[in-house]
């Protein structure tokens, strides 16, 4: 049997239809339109008593059965159909009863609701009747005395008349009343409807929209303020609120909206107060302290005049409870002269190399690192012993608690030495003395101690009351006894910090790091620094993002006493400046600008003239000094500030070496086009010029330099600035002639017949005309003649004839000095 069984096709016939199309143009168009309609299944009649599919009565018909289905396939699905009409009932049932709850829910907060509104409207009634009870209770004390007076007056006789007359009297009077109750109704359910206090009714429409109109531009606390005037009204209540006194904050200038808001009031009151007292002034506009303030007292509100500096106050200075404060590590810091060893003994401490990562074996920043003895924790300071360092040890002594001077003992107390031991009496800190490199044969202790005597640090084993450790970096002698010292000093300052508080530190050392932007290595003094702290150093702020310690290892916290590189800040600080965390990021911009405003108006005072003559005397001393303009970028800070110290130092009053621009980070393009245009060269300290900038130094024909180590770039700069020394003139005396008799030559003038007296007479040397052993004219010889030649030279003994150029007054026994001029180079000491 085929498929089609000779049948034709079900389908649905189109119906057609013609459309008259009409164009504007006239013309006219029939089209044929198909139109197909949908076919309707109808079911037969008792289909709908019959079973369905999912029947038992179907899975027991094989015949009626899907084809390829089996018993146990049938059976499965029936019971997935039973199934999911089950969860369908379940469903169901929960959906009922959810929304039985709903409805439950709604109707008892509709009948709080009204039982809220019946409250409400008792209220009402109960002050309104109190009100009518009032009134009415005055107009019978009124009428009662007015009736006195009237009984008081008329006869005795009359008095039953008017007495008859006032119960007729006081019935007219009810029904005005009932009639004004009606009224007053009346016109509260008009406002009700449209009166002023009607609420938002109708569609917005976009005329309403963008007009603003129909009261839709106020706000709900408008509505809200609107609402309790009229209920306080209703209740017979006082409608104006009390006026509220405010303490208004006034800096030194402030805008007309900001003095509004700290009023609380509306800034169209404020600028019609301005312009009742002659000032016009819109919102935007500022104006001063003094005018500020009399439009505080005039709205009624106390001035509380604040400065700029008020923002620092955010920066609690909190004096801790003795309770609070808990141990912590001491801060040592490692002095002394340049390769006495002081990083050696600081790694064999720490049984690191720290030596091999500098450059030519000198520290060149200060390193922070903390050790473990014993169970105690040391937190080590580690400065450059380098004379262009001084500020950075400076800072060094400032965050210190003890410091350990480092003499080695073969070369006793040298300068860098000294200065050493000036920071550490300045900073008010112990000292320990460790005398290293005693294992070397030249290595001599005492005289270390006898040397250090003159500079009155005795140590102990000279009766002081210093500690002195003989020490060996290279084979570890005398360690223990070192930490031992350190313990113990540590132990009689008793250091205590407060962890449970606000942090504070002292930034060590900061830099611009490829990556991680700009790093800033902090010494924790006080409290607790966990990321996300927002803190503010300096002219910098920003929000902790990480803490890494000196192992490298990120930390969550970091407290007193412990040295932690910290990232998230918005700018390089200052080696040196002050952290502090305080509450909001707002308070941090705040104290940042008010620092960097500062420090940029102290830096043009300091810079500008303060007199005319002074700008004159700067001028001339300008005119007659030679500059040599450079450029330095270095990896950290505190290597750029020394640096810049060192090249501060160079120069004497002919020649001075200025530092256009210093800063942190990679040699970049910006750079190259300064030193471009003040002819300068750019000095690099351990970093590199990225690609871009190379090509244009390239184009433009600017020279950089790469330095590692701070003696090379000072001596180098130093040569430089040498070349722009005037070359030294040397006198050098060659001879003495004496005027015999002067004779006049035409087309020459005065010529002097001579005897060279002593030397030799050269026509090349200058030569000075004496009279009475006094300078009377100095000068070239223009003419040099032995008998009728010109010669180059006369010897000592010989006559010649002299004329000296533009000068002729000479006379017999004057005398010619002659002499001879000597360039000598110049160096800077």
């Amino acid at each position: 049997m085929s498929e089609d069984d000779g049948k034709k096709t079900l389908g649905v016939r189109p119906r057609t239809g013609n459309v008259k199309q009409s164009f504007s143009h006239g013309r006219t168009k029939s089209v044929v339109v198909e139109t197909k309609r949908k076919r309707v299944m109808v079911p037969k009649p008792g289909a709908a008593n019959k079973p369905t599919s999912g029947s038992p009565v179907v899975g027991s018909d094989p015949s009626k059965r899907p084809a390829g289905i089996s018993d146990a396939e049938m059976e499965r699905r029936m019971k997935a159909l039973q199934q999911a009409k089950a969860r369908e009932a379940e469903d169901a049932a929960k959906r009922e009863a959810e929304e039985k709850e709903r409805a439950a829910d709604r109707a008892r907060r509709r009948e709080e609701q009204e039982a809220k509104e019946r409250e409400e409207r008792e209220r009402e009634e109960r002050t309104k009747a109190k009100r009518e009870e009032e009134e009415r209770k005055a107009k019978e004390a009124a009428a009662a005395a007015a009736s006195a007076a009237a009984a008081a007056a008329a006869p005795a006789a009359d008095n039953a008349a008017p007495s008859r007359a006032a119960p007729a009297a006081g019935k007219p009077s009810a029904a005005p009343r009932k009639r004004e109750d009606e009224n007053k109704d009346r016109n509260t359910r008009g406002k009700g409807r449209g009166g002023d206090d009607n609420r938002r009714s109708g569609k917005l429409t976009l005329n309403q929209a963008l007009s603003g109109g129909d009261g839709r531009h106020r706000s709900m606390a408008a509505m809200k303020r609107k609402q309790e005037r009229a209920r306080q009204k209703a209740m017979g209540g006082q409608v104006e609120r009390e006026k509220v006194m405010r303490d208004v904050q006034l800096p030194e200038a402030i805008t007309v909206q900001e003095l509004a808001n700290r009023m609380a009031e509306r800034v169209a009151d404020v600028v019609k107060a301005l312009m009742t007292n002659g000032i016009m002034a819109t919102q935007t506009q500022s104006i001063d302290a003094d005018t500020a303030e009399l439009i505080i007292e005039e709205f009624g509100h106390n001035v509380v005049r604040v400065s700029d500096s008020d923002v620092e106050d955010v920066i609690a200075t909190v004096e801790d409870d003795e309770g609070d404060l808990k141990d912590r590590p001491p801060v040592i810091t490692v002095m002394g002269h340049v390769d006495h060893g002081k990083t050696s003994l600081l790694d064999a401490i720490r049984n690191a190399r720290v030596v091999a990562g500098e450059a030519g074996g000198i520290t060149q920043h200060i390193g922070a690192y903390q050790v473990e003895q014993n169970g105690t924790k040391l937190t080590f300071l580690d400065t450059p012993g380098h004379a262009a360092f001084t500020s950075m040890r400076a800072r060094g002594a400032q965050v210190t608690d003890i410091v350990i001077l480092v003499v080695a003992a073969d070369d006793a107390v040298m300068p860098q030495t000294i200065e050493a031991i000036n920071h550490a009496k300045a900073a008010d800190v112990p000292m320990i003395v460790a005398i290293n490199k005693i294992d070397r044969p030249a290595a001599d202790p005492t005289k270390v101690r006898t040397d250090l005597l003159q500079h009155e640090v005795i140590v102990e084993q000279m009766s002081g009351e210093v500690q002195d450790v003989e020490v060996s970096a290279v084979k570890g002698t005398g360690l223990d006894e070192l930490l031992e010292a350190i313990a113990l000093q540590s132990e009689i300052l008793e250091l205590k910090a407060n962890p449970d508080r606000a942090a504070s530190g002292a930034v060590i050392e900061a830099q611009l790091d490829v990556g991680r932007g700009p790093v800033a290595t902090v010494l924790v003094q006080n409290g607790t620094l966990r990321q996300g702290d927002i803190f503010v150093v300096g002219e910098q702020y920003g929000k902790v993002r990480a803490l890494i310690n000196d192992q490298g290892e990120r930390i969550k916290e970091a407290g007193p006493s412990v040295p932690v590189e910290v990232l998230g800040l918005n700018g390089t600080p200052e080696a040196g400046d002050v952290l502090n965390v305080v509450e909001t990021e707002a308070q941090a911009r705040e104290i940042a600008e008010y620092r960097e405003k500062a420090a940029k108006d102290k830096r043009a005072a300091a810079g500008a003239a303060t007199t005319l003559e002074q700008l004159m005397a700067n001028a001339k001393a300008d005119e007659n000094m030679s500059e040599m303009p450079i450029l330095v970028k270095a990896d950290v800070q505190g290597s750029a500030e020394a640096i810049v110290q060192a090249m501060e130092k160079i120069g004497n009053e002919e020649v001075r070496v200025r530092v256009l621009h210093s800063g942190v980070g990679a040699i970049t393009e910006s750079d190259i086009g300064l030193a471009e245009a003040s002819g300068a060269p750019v000095f690099g300290f351990n970093v590199r010029a990225n690609t871009s900038a190379r090509n244009t130094a390239n184009q433009k024909g600017v020279e950089i330099r790469y330095y590692s180590v701070i003696y090379d770039l000072v001596d180098d700069v130093k040569s430089a600035a040498s070349g722009l020394l005037s070359a030294e003139i040397k006198e050098n005396f060659i001879g003495y002639a004496t005027i015999k008799d002067v004779f006049k030559v035409s087309n020459v003038g005065r010529v002097a017949g001579c005897l060279v007296t002593e030397g030799v007479a050269r026509r090349s040397a200058g030569v000075r005309l004496l009279r009475d052993n006094v300078v009377i004219h100095e000068g070239t010889l223009k003419t040099l003649k032995r008998f009728k030649d010109e010669v180059a030279e006369v010897q000592s003994g010989q006559e010649c004839g002299m004329a000296f150029e533009n000068y002729e007054d000479i006379r017999p026994n004057d005398v010619i000095e002659i002499f001879e001029r000597e360039e000598v180079e110049r160096t800077l000491d």
